[in-house]
């Protein structure tokens, strides 16, 4: 094998992350955010402007960068500039004190163009066989153990982090808004205010009804009652059976529901009761709500390795819904919110958001808004790039991971040139597929 010859080339230009000039179309055609941020108010002589800041801090989001000092390697690199139409990139310091003081500004702006973002894109919202959207809402845990930062507390999974709360749109995965929360806090604390944000983003993004999913965390008459109130929206939210009984429930599913038996010693039987809740508003005057409630017994007698059980073993679930369909379809809709699982490891693990970058909560909190950004950029670019006949992933899915579209796109390698007053992004002749696909989507976005 031949020993390579390390070398430092004079020429300039060069970029292992041309995909950025994507991001920067995506950021600067489909959202206001440079805009906004330059509406806030004149800054000192000199000082970067509070666009290039954030555009650069979400740039480092979308390859899978959240640190702050990160940015030290972009700030001699012209092509990151060219690329989101920066006049500077701000040093760590600087972009680290920025976000400190302009963290609530910021943080309003960017959550505003999360959604402008899906509505000026034409970002395609999905639906299930019902012709439902599904909007999955789902709490998640960051791991922050062995640190001092502002809300990291005990999580339910046993460490110390965060437990922040996140809203997806549609088959596809949008982030529609995500709140960052202190890890003890409970899942419905506060929910019902970020629930009705959310129903009011999605019903502005398609004209289709909306399928909202959640777990037990939530069940709760206010969350059945928040839901009921708004028109084009269906539910189905996971009971909490806590303080049932196993034995009374098993006596009458078994009685009333729909038995069946997939292997010997395990049957099952579903069935559905409705209950009405009662409660008076401020006025005095009584209000009622009755919901469908699908319940699900599994009793055991022998477990999947033929071992006979000394005693039944019984399995009581339920599930609050509106929708008046099969109970076995009920249950069918729901196992596909396990989907946004998904969804929480590509934030967590291909965007490096795990562990987050500040000691202060506010700024953390802007950092994860500003992912939910990101995280669309590269979704989008990914439904976009990376799902037709010529990409260079080839088995056949419906969305393709963060992940993947870091490694595919964005951190693939060109050279910029500079000739009669123009630029061009030279790539090698073996990037094959990967070329195509870039090619493509840049003309899409810039002339499309």
């Amino acid at each position: 094998m031949k020993r390579f010859i390390i070398e430092k080339s004079e020429e300039e230009f060069y970029s292992s992350h041309s995909g950025l000039a994507l991001v920067g179309l995506c950021l600067n055609r489909f959202t206001s955010l440079t805009k906004r941020l330059g509406q806030l108010g004149p800054l000192k002589k000199g000082a970067i402007s509070h666009a290039d800041v954030l555009r650069s801090y979400i740039g480092l989001l979308c390859l899978g960068k959240s640190d702050f000092e990160a940015i030290s390697g972009f700030r001699q690199d012209r092509f990151f500039k060219e690329s989101f139409g920066l006049k500077g990139v701000p040093s760590e310091p600087t972009l680290r004190q920025r976000l400190e003081a302009q963290a609530e500004t910021f943080q309003t702006i960017a959550n505003f163009c999360v959604t402008e973002f899906l509505q000026k894109s034409g970002a395609l919202f999905s639906a299930v066989s019902t012709g439902h959207v599904p909007v999955d809402i789902d709490v998640f845990t960051q791991d922050n153990s062995g640190t001092k930062k502002q809300g990291v507390s005990r999580t339910y999974h046993g460490y110390d982090g965060f437990a922040p709360i996140a809203a997806y749109l549609a088959l596809e995965g949008w982030l529609l808004e995500i709140e960052q929360r202190e890890g003890s806090q409970h899942s419905q604390k506060n929910f019902i205010p970020f629930l009705g944000r959310v129903l009011h983003k999605a019903l502005s993004l398609t004209a289709a009804p909306l399928l909202v999913r959640l777990d037990s965390g939530h069940d709760a008459w206010e969350t059945r009652m928040e839901l009921a109130s708004h028109e084009r929206v269906d539910y189905i939210l996971k009971w909490n059976p806590r303080g049932h009984s196993k034995t009374l429930w098993h006596r009458r599913a078994f009685a009333e529901g729909k038995l069946s038996q997939p292997r010997p010693g395990k049957r099952i039987a579903i069935f559905s009761v409705r209950d009405t809740h009662s409660w008076k508003d401020e006025t005095g005057q009584k209000h009622e709500l009755s919901c469908r409630r699908v319940i699900r017994v599994t009793e055991r007698t022998i477990d999947k390795k033929g071992q006979l059980l000394l005693e039944p073993d019984i399995t009581l679930e339920g599930w609050w819904t509106s929708l008046n369909l099969s109970a076995e379809k009920i249950i069918a809709l729901y196992q596909d919110h396990g989907t946004s699982e998904q969804f929480h490891s590509e934030l967590k693990t291909d965007m490096d958001l795990e562990r987050l970058p500040s000691g202060k909560f506010e700024v953390n909190s802007l950092v994860m808004t500003c992912a939910a950004l990101a995280y669309n950029i590269l979704r989008f670019i990914g439904q976009i790039g990376l799902l037709g006949e010529k990409t260079p992933v080839r088995h056949p899915a419906k969305r393709r991971r963060i992940k993947t579209v870091i490694q595919e796109l964005m951190c693939l390698a060109a050279r910029m040139i500079e000739t009669g007053r123009r630029l061009y992004l030279r790539f090698s002749r073996h990037s094959g597929a990967s070329f195509q696909a870039f090619a493509g989507l840049y003309q899409r976005l810039a002339y499309g």
